[in-house]
């Protein structure tokens, strides 16, 4: 359940200018995951690191495809 939230914390974002102003002073994960809970989103430590690998994996897949 928790990674739906954080796919739609980051589309609400994408679309609030008021929320992603909310979560742009966010300095650390720990930060984050408080905002976006006090916000009514219910995210884990776990979704974010799911989160940065997937990109990570992504990044490495588009650096192996040009290089």
């Amino acid at each position: 359940m928790s990674w739906s939230e954080l796919e739609r914390l980051v589309e609400d974002a994408e679309s609030q200018g008021d929320l992603q102003r909310a979560l742009r002073h966010c300095r650390s994960r720990k930060e984050l995951i408080l905002a976006a809970r006090r916000l009514g989103y219910r995210i884990t430590r776990m979704d974010l690191q799911r989160a940065w690998q997937e990109e990570q994996a992504e990044a490495d897949g588009e650096r192996q495809a040009r290089g």
